[in-house]
Parts: C-alpha cells; structure tokens; sequence
C-alpha cells in the first residue's frame, strides 16, 4: 500500500483518486507520518441488466398454462 502526506494529497487528490480506481490499490494518507485515513476503491456494480435479479424471484406452479380450468372458456 502507497502512503502520501496529506499536504501531497491535497495538491494531486484528483489524479491519485483515478489511479486508485483504476488500478485498484489501497493509498494512505499519513499527517505528519500518522494515518489519518485510507483511500480504497469503491465497489463497483456490474452495468450489465441481465441476472441482476437472480435468486429474488421464485416461481410457483406454471408460468405457462392457463389461470382457469379449459371447461371454464366459452370458446363456440
């Protein structure tokens, strides 16, 4: 883990957040050789629609047939 005066950080913080997103490595920020705090990336999410739902739903019965018994259309 890189570590960075808080007074460097300051000066750089814009670049130093995309290199943290971008490569994923942890910086910590030190104040007169003390941490203070600690620069992580943020979870990302996945962008894709599909599956984002997998495992809520359960399905019960048939998805496929009819609601009501066939004797119950009036199908003449």
């Amino acid at each position: 883990m890189k570590e960075i005066a808080a007074g460097k950080f300051k000066v750089q913080c814009l670049a130093i957040m995309d290199r943290v997103q971008k490569t994923g490595e942890p910086v910590l920020i030190t104040k007169h050789g003390k941490p203070v705090a600690k620069l992580v990336p943020a979870p990302s999410s996945p962008d894709d629609i599909f599956g984002y739902m997998k495992g809520k739903v359960k399905i019960i019965g048939d998805i496929v047939g009819p609601i009501t018994p066939e004797d119950d259309w009036n199908l003449k």
